[in-house]
């Protein structure tokens, strides 16, 4: 009885990170993805039904990561936050948002995936999903904070889409431009001074 051989997969999957990192998702081959990671193209077929389950397959733990920090920000009960944890979560603090931008980085090579390589796969509209998803965050975090009177302006649904859809490209692009780390620092900065939320929804003084 022949032992399956254990190796195929992460070296299967470490070439077709490489394949689709290098010619994106639509001018990838599935031929050379099995020639680098030197196994047949039937011993890829056994695995995955074709290239886009295995695009899938390459960036699953980056879009779990990714679910699990949309899921963080989108599930809390906000009527149970005090007036001075809704206001915080206003605040522009380059020590989080340098969080964010590491977490990114740890997954960077999924995320660039995603966000620019995965044009032909159920993932090619990746970045405005995302926006999307939260940008509804946002919007509840902005009704709660507008119904305590801490809020003091209004902003539409449609308006708040295109300004996280701006907020949310300044994160983006770092890595579509392969900005290194120290560049995503310093750019870091700059997008916590030149990004003001609580101006832009009139936060009250606290």
């Amino acid at each position: 009885m022949s032992v399956p051989d254990k190796s195929i997969d992460p070296r299967l999957l470490d070439s077709a990170k490489a394949e689709f990192l290098k010619n994106g998702f639509l001018k990838a081959e599935l031929k050379t993805i099995c020639e680098n990671a030197g196994i047949t193209t039937g011993a890829l077929y056994k695995r995955y039904k074709g290239k886009e389950e295995l695009f899938c397959a390459v960036v699953k733990d980056t879009v779990d990561a990714i679910e699990d920090y949309i899921n963080k920000r989108t599930l809390p009960n906000l009527s149970e936050l005090t007036d001075d944890e809704i206001c915080h979560a206003w605040d522009m603090n380059e020590e989080n948002t340098l969080e964010l931008f590491k977490m990114l980085w740890d997954l960077k090579d999924g995320f660039v995936l995603l966000i620019s390589k995965s044009s032909g796969t159920r993932f090619e509209n990746y970045q405005h999903d995302f926006v999307s998803s939260m940008s509804k965050a946002y919007e509840k975090y902005y009704n709660e904070a507008k119904r305590r009177n801490l809020a003091r302006t209004d902003i539409t649904s449609k308006e708040l889409h295109v300004i996280c859809t701006s907020f949310w490209t300044s994160v983006y692009e770092p890595f579509t431009h392969d900005l290194s780390w120290k560049e995503i620092e310093q750019h870091c900065k700059i997008m916590c001074r030149f990004f003001n939320w609580t101006d832009t929804i009139l936060l009250a003084e606290r």
